[in-house]
């Protein structure tokens, strides 16, 4: 393969790959403002500070948590004060995946 389509190929691999991770947050983003998080959360400056602030929660959970979070709170933490969310598995995936890369 010449460099030149070589080089071409790996670029439009690199940018459909990173396109399907911005969809997701943006999804995610959607989830948190569609399902009224931020009634309870912030988010930089955004919500209300009732729960935990989620501007960084990214550096201490890993989205695979904040998926099990998101789909039974009370079995992460049985004195949790947060509600059982009724959550499609996409939305609980894009919401884990954003509140993951808040760092």
């Amino acid at each position: 393969m010449k460099p030149i389509v070589l080089v071409a190929v790996l670029l439009a691999a690199a940018a459909r790959s990173e396109m399907p991770d911005t969809l997701v947050m943006e999804r995610g983003e959607a989830a948190f403002r569609k399902n009224g998080c931020y009634g309870c959360h912030i988010i930089q400056k955004f919500g209300t500070p009732i729960g935990p602030n989620l501007t960084q929660v990214g550096r201490k959970y890993q989205p695979e948590y904040l998926a099990r979070w998101l789909r039974d709170p009370s079995q992460q933490r049985p004195s949790a004060h947060m509600p059982a969310l009724e959550l499609t598995e996409d939305d609980v995936q894009a919401l884990a995946a954003y509140l993951g890369s808040l760092r």
